[in-house]
């Protein structure tokens, strides 16, 4: 649907374009990534994955993969033995982490309330964990 010389998207719909970029974009590790080369800036891979404790080298490679093709990370190959590759995030992916810094903002002030309610959810659905003996 078009109005405007603008293109309407119902990110609603399976088939839409924006339930697409939506479905890419939820992924912890990019977010995390993108959290990473944004404050840092370039990084080699190895230098992502000891930051980003727990990613495997499956996902981690999935996760840039996805990244680059979505235009949101440029990847360089520099002529050397052994072969050595960087990472940086493009225009796009600083736009993108600058979004990504209010959700951690809000994130971070809100772990409190959010344990909170987790705890009283979990008590009234009679899930509380129960301490080990002799704790």
């Amino acid at each position: 649907m078009e109005s405007k010389g603008f293109i309407s998207y119902d990110m609603f719909r399976r088939t839409c374009p924006s339930h697409t970029v939506l479905e890419a974009l939820s992924n912890k590790w990019l977010y995390l990534v993108v959290m990473a080369l944004g404050r840092r800036g370039r990084m080699r891979f190895s230098e992502l994955q000891k930051l980003l404790e727990g990613v495997s080298p499956k996902m981690l490679t999935q996760t840039l993969r996805g990244l680059e093709r979505d235009g949101m990370l440029q990847r360089e190959v520099f002529p050397v033995v052994p072969p050595r590759v960087e990472y940086e995030l493009t225009p796009l992916g600083r736009e993108f982490a600058r979004l990504l810094v209010h959700m951690l903002d809000w994130s971070v002030a809100h772990v409190p309330d959010i344990l909170a309610a987790r705890a009283l959810y979990d008590v009234a659905a009679g899930d509380a964990v129960t301490p080990p003996a002799g704790s």
